[in-house]
């Protein structure tokens, strides 16, 4: 962060290390284990008087020397150019932590040069007792070299001690120290063994060739056995929270983990196979492909090595993106702009946003993501995001992919950079922020209060159903709202009537077909498994026919409207109702709306788009990265399954309620898994959270919120709570039945609740949901503006199911649903949401509301029938 930084664009994501690094290593370990191959082969040369053997040792030298001084002080300063170049603040941190121990190894690796040239250019010319000599100097100094670099290599992995007194011992003897040692050791001598088959392999006479194989093939098969301990050694040293991270919570490092458990008998094998006298044209190859195989595996391991230090660059100290870990609380505050030294924009503006991002992306980013890259490329990463989705993305990414830093630096910095990654370099933004919609008029029914014998009320259960229209993958939702009925008898004392009427129903704005919905129909027979027509629901309730009587009304159940008509988009259909007796006779007659909504913002993550009018809808491409994203984060096939023909309904495996079994063997609820989840990504930003996901936005193509209550100023939170509080108490209420997952998931969750977690009750949803009567106690006006925490004890309890002091009358008949409690009205005008009340009384008011008890009552009221304080003018006028 106070450092200049080099735009590498291409060469980012660790390429240069991948590219330089790694090979580096392979050859300075060959430099140790090649030392003492090349002492041990000679010595075997003049016990067994052999002048060939040591011809061989001679040009195995010159090798050696070409390999390790020329290939290796290349890569050696390049390795320094790289770390330099990637992450100089922490290259200052190991130079200045261990400068003695630097010159110490930098004093070694003189040695080991002078004494190679010597040996080298020696040979032949000193005596063997000398000669022997350098060559045991220079492997000393070799493994001197390894011995401190190895110290400071694992003190960035396992600083250990040296957090809290920054002493040079505690880093250096670091808590892996020991088992690294042995583990690069061994490995430095069965990689000597490696290169060891390809010079002996080049031997022309069959004889000293198979000899010198299988000689090579000791070094690779005797270490590898103590290597393989070592290794183990070496992992059971790593800290408890290294090792989760690095063999259960990094999917990344899978391949790295599987291909070093692979490429183990890979070697041991080919070790084998070199050891058995074969024609020179086939073990040529041999050799060469296992020195190749070694290069895999030393990468392999260094991919691990690198991987077990995230999000860090050193353990508990400093991040990969150079931010110290004692500065982040003041970078949150303050800005990263106003800390960091070597940033052109020091504030955000409209102009120069994508420019900052730019910056922003350098200092956080950099170190570990190319732009346009072949390592961990930004933009293929960050595809199917828009600006806003891949800003709640940052702001939680810590959270569910644990190897990646926390998030420096203000909200609106976090926005800049997410502006950048998505809209500057992969053209993806938000949709528009307001979507016109045009006042439906509708032809509200008549009613005469001197002749008309019944009031029929009508009413949606769900305040909203919003569905996933694109079935061929994947669906959250199936079309199917319910609208409920109670036909009252005017009269002094008024009643409601079930027996010998019928009640039909038809939807008004019925769902057309035109050619980019007719796949609607098909997909969804697919998934749900009935053949259906445009006319049918996916229950076999239609789109028009006779409400079933129930105990005290009527419902029609999974009418399958969808918010498509010939003419676009339309959240809210009308259900026409009439009540007739059984000879025929028209009792009464009103209209409903059965909202229904695709507008979900899931494509702001997962790609994709609005599939109809910019307003709204799925695409596959969404549904596929949802599919897909669940698969890598669960472990699941999902996607591979829907793409062989079987769609993927979540409520299969997660319940629309509680979980049906208690422990761990079943999955999060849906609310719980899906709220448990999104808010780690959503905290902080209140009712713009749900919007972000629910068709609750005011300038939406939806406009959820339509009642009295969102007219003064109430929103989500409001009745919810916060995401993060509102998930927390599903999650409880999972954990309260032994799932440790909405245990993991809480405990993520409790630096970000306000309301102290062991305060928040549990829940389950579509049983305990906010109660009316918490805000309007004694139905008087209310005394807070906030009900969260305060929940329905059972289902029966549920505004949707309550009724009024008769027992008669569902509070719904006369304040309208959920949401859209009366008086209600959004971009699409009061018609559609207060059709009653305009028919019964020329007002939007609740029924009966304002001394409107004539709608139903012949003679003047003087008692509170339904509740206390309803005879009186109506507040929110």
């Amino acid at each position: 962060m106070n450092y200049p930084v080099w735009q590498l664009d291409f060469f980012g994501g660790g390429f240069l290390i991948a590219a330089i690094a790694v090979f580096h290593v392979y050859i300075s370990h060959f430099a140790v284990g090649g030392g003492l191959f090349l002492v041990l082969t000679e010595m075997k040369a003049y016990r067994d008087e052999d002048n060939a053997i040591l011809e061989y040792v001679r040009k195995h030298a010159q090798f050696f020397l070409l390999v390790t001084m020329v290939a290796g002080g290349i890569t050696g300063v390049g390795i320094w150019f790289t770390i330099a170049l990637l992450n100089p603040a922490a290259t200052s941190v190991l130079i200045h932590t261990f400068v003695f121990g630097w010159a110490a190894e930098w004093v070694f690796f003189v040695i080991e040069i002078v004494a190679l040239f010597i040996y080298y250019y020696s040979f032949g010319k000193m005596q063997r007792k000398y000669h022997l000599i350098i060559g045991w100097i220079y492997f000393g100094a070799a493994w001197m070299s390894l011995f401190i670099i190895n110290g400071i290599i694992d003190f960035m992995l396992t600083p250990g001690s040296w957090i809290e007194n920054q002493n040079f011992w505690s880093g250096f003897f670091n808590p892996t120290f020991w088992p690294a040692l042995a583990f690069r050791t061994f490995f430095a001598l069965l990689i000597a063994g490696l290169f060891g088959f390809v010079t002996a392999t080049w031997i022309k006479k069959e004889t000293l060739r198979v000899s010198m194989t299988r000689f090579a093939a000791l070094w690779l098969l005797i270490p590898f056995v103590l290597f393989i301990f070592s290794a183990y050694w070496y992992k059971a040293a790593l800290p408890a929270d290294i090792q989760e991270m690095l063999f259960e919570r990094m999917p990344a490092m899978t391949p790295y983990i599987s291909g070093f458990i692979w490429i183990s008998p890979l070697l041991v094998l080919g070790g084998l196979l070199l050891a058995i006298r074969m024609p020179r044209a086939v073990t040529r190859p041999i050799a060469l492909t296992m020195l190749i195989i070694g290069l895999l595996y030393m990468g392999c391991f260094e991919f691990m090595r690198e991987g077990g230090r995230k999000p860090y660059i050193i353990y508990d100290h400093m991040y990969s993106n150079s931010i110290f870990t004692n500065d982040m609380e003041q970078i949150n505050q303050q800005g990263l702009l106003a800390n960091a030294k070597w940033i052109k924009n020091k504030s955000i503006t409209d102009d120069n946003r994508l420019e900052t991002g730019r910056e922003l992306y350098n200092v956080l980013c950099l170190s570990c993501h190319a732009v346009g890259g072949p390592m961990h490329g930004i933009e293929k990463l960050t595809a199917g995001f828009t600006p806003s989705g891949l800003d709640a993305m940052i702001s939680g990414m810590d959270i569910f992919h644990p190897y990646m830093p926390p998030y420096a630096g203000t909200d609106e910095e976090r926005y800049a950079l997410a502006y950048y990654i998505a809209y500057g370099l992969n053209g993806r933004l938000d949709p528009e922020t307001t979507v016109p919609v045009s006042k439906k008029r509708i032809a509200v029914p008549t009613f005469n209060n001197d002749e008309s014998t019944h009031v029929l009320l009508a009413w949606n259960t769900l305040g909203m159903h919003t569905i996933s229209d694109t079935y061929e993958h994947w669906s959250l939702q199936a079309p199917g709202n319910n609208v409920y009925a109670q036909l009252i008898l005017r009269g002094e004392t008024p009643e409601v009537v079930t027996d010998e009427v019928v009640l039909n129903y038809r939807v008004e704005s019925a769902f057309s077909t035109p050619a980019d919905h007719v796949h609607f129909w098909d997909s969804s027979a697919i998934l749900f498994g009935n053949k259906l027509e445009p006319n049918t629901g996916l229950s076999g309730s239609k789109m028009q026919g006779t409400m079933t009587q129930e105990d005290g009304f009527f419902l029609a159940d999974q009418i399958p409207v969808v918010p498509y008509t010939k003419d676009g988009y339309d959240p809210y259909p009308i259900v026409t109702i009439e009540a007739k007796s059984a000879d025929g006779t028209l009792l009464a007659t009103t209209k409903v709306a059965a909202p229904v909504s695709t507008e979900m913002g899931c494509y702001q993550c997962h790609g994709g788009q609005w599939r109809v009018e910019n307003k709204a809808g799925f695409t596959q491409t969404t549904a596929r990265n949802i599919l897909a994203v669940h698969d890598r984060m669960s472990g699941t096939q999902l996607l591979a399954q829907a793409e062989a023909g079987k769609p993927q309904r979540c409520q299969s495996c997660h319940s629309g309620q509680a979980t049906e079994t208690d422990g761990s063997s079943a999955p999060l609820n849906l609310s719980a898994s899906m709220h448990g989840f999104h808010s780690a990504f959503l905290k902080g930003q209140g009712a713009e959270s749900c919007s972000l996901c629910h068709p609750s936005s005011p300038t939406g193509a939806t406009q959820s919120l339509r009642g009295i209550h969102n007219e003064i100023g109430l929103d989500c939170t409001s009745c919810h709570g916060s995401i993060e509080e509102h998930a927390m108490s599903l999650l409880k209420g999972e954990a309260d039945k032994g799932q440790p997952k909405a245990s993991a998931l809480a405990q993520y969750l409790q630096p970000y609740v306000v309301t102290p977690p062991d305060e928040i009750t549990a829940r389950q949803p579509w049983v305990n949901q906010p109660d009316c009567l918490n805000c309007h106690l004694e139905f008087e006006a209310p005394e807070s503006d906030s009900t969260f925490n305060q929940w329905t004890a059972s289902a029966e309890e549920l505004y949707s199911n309550r009724t009024d002091e008769s027992g008669s009358l569902f509070c719904a008949a006369c304040h309208s649903s959920p949401h859209g409690i009366y008086p209600a009205a959004n971009g699409y005008g009061e018609q559609v949401h207060t059709i009653q009340p305009l028919q019964y009384q020329g007002n939007t008011l609740p029924i009966g509301s304002n001394f409107n008890c004539a709608v139903c009552h012949t003679v003047e009221m003087e008692d509170e029938m339904h509740h206390p304080n309803m005879l009186r003018e109506f507040r929110n006028q």
